[in-house]
């Protein structure tokens, strides 16, 4: 019997009844742990996307979420939010499709406190691995799925479930990727020590740790590929098998997770600056993530927590805007506030944008004249073991 892999991580498994014969097929899958009332989620708070959706709310953008489908019929999707049509796959039995999702675009609903990162994207699920291998799935149709993502001219592309393998289609679908200006971002969700995934170390991908509440880097794959960190413990997000209503699961520890609040915040990016090209993007993201303790680039954390107000709203110099910049010297670790509802600040005052902007602008540009070194993104590939 095939145990959906998410929910084997999580520790939270729904099986059906037994005896049932004519049930065992969907008790096989995903299933809501409930519709989630309670505190605002951790990662929810770290990344506060509330705070910026005076600024945007991601409109226009179209993320792929490539891995185990999405299930169409949790409604805390908008209605026409799921893209449809050739390639997409709007059902989900493992679950982790429609948690990834989640985390990236589930609108806000009174019924709930969770809501995802970026309601205003438009999301497009592509399936190419029903999650029964522990390795995760075949490169080959990895390839094929990034493909499609890019024919259909997804700006950001979330790898929700990394393979094990390199292919040589693999990694040229990831050129093609960088080439059209598309964000490719995946997790570093390697289950063995010295094991690492694809396309997460690949060259031109922007490479994700992930963290628990306590900042602590909980996956096991590290490298000097690794970019930023983002939540990938102690999670909840829409569930799969939710049967037309808000559902969610919780709670999720999976580190293949944390590249989608990476995407979600990288849909942000792309809406509010959208002459960047994907390069920029990336590092932009790393540019303004909270510093590891070391100060410097760590081998699980990458260059630090996300942070996606800085992400957005901060003005960088120019010439650090492209690849192969300079890194800012050590910031502020992250710290999780305490649960409470997120303060929805519509109100910003543009002048206190600009002021953090030309702070932060200021902190770089010392930075790129001291670290003039830069680092270039020209990433290993590795092993992936789930």
């Amino acid at each position: 019997m095939r145990i959906p892999a998410v929910l084997a991580v999580a520790g939270l498994v729904t099986l059906g009844s037994p005896g049932s014969a004519v049930a065992a097929p969907e008790a096989q899958c995903a299933n809501p742990s409930g519709t989630y009332t309670g505190d605002v989620p951790w990662g929810q708070r770290l990344v506060d996307p509330a705070r910026l959706w005076p600024l945007t709310r991601g409109e226009g953008q179209l993320v792929a979420v490539i891995g185990t489908g999405v299930d169409g019929q949790n409604t805390q999707f908008a209605p026409g939010q799921l893209e449809g049509g050739n390639g997409t796959e709007r059902t989900d039995c493992d679950g982790r499709g429609t948690i990834a999702a989640g985390i990236v675009g589930a609108q806000p609903d009174s019924s709930t406190t969770f809501a995802g990162v970026a309601p205003g994207a438009h999301l497009l699920p592509i399936r190419y691995t029903d999650g029964s291998s522990r390795d995760g799935g075949d490169p080959g149709a990895l390839a094929g799925a990034i493909d499609t993502a890019l024919d259909r001219h997804a700006g950001v592309i979330l790898v929700a479930v990394p393979a094990a393998f390199d292919s040589p289609a693999l990694s040229g679908v990831v050129a093609r990727a960088r080439s059209e200006g598309a964000v490719v971002v995946s997790a570093a969700a390697a289950s063995q020590q010295g094991a690492r995934s694809y396309p997460t170390a690949t060259s031109g991908v922007l490479s994700v740790g992930s963290v628990n509440p306590a900042g602590e880097p909980v996956q096991s794959e590290a490298g000097d590929y690794i970019g930023v960190a983002a939540p990938g413990a102690e999670l909840v997000s829409t569930s799969a098998g939710a049967g037309g209503a808000v559902a969610h699961r919780w709670p999720v520890t999976d580190p293949g997770l944390a590249a989608a609040y990476v995407a979600g915040v990288a849909a942000l990016v792309r809406a509010y600056h959208p002459n960047l090209t994907g390069d920029q993007v990336v590092t932009r993201l790393e540019l303004t993530a909270h510093r590891p303790a070391s100060g410097g680039h760590d081998p699980r954390l990458g260059w630090g927590v996300l942070d996606a107000y800085a992400a957005v709203s901060s003005t960088l110099p120019a010439d650090i805007a492209g690849p192969g910049s300079a890194v800012p010297a050590a910031a502020e670790p992250a710290v999780v506030p305490a649960a409470a509802p997120v303060e929805h600040r519509a109100d910003v005052p543009a002048g206190t944008i600009a002021l953090g902007g030309v702070a932060l602008a200021a902190a770089a540009g010392v930075a790129v004249a001291a670290v003039r070194r830069g680092r270039k993104r020209n990433w290993r590939a590795t092993r992936f073991t789930p």
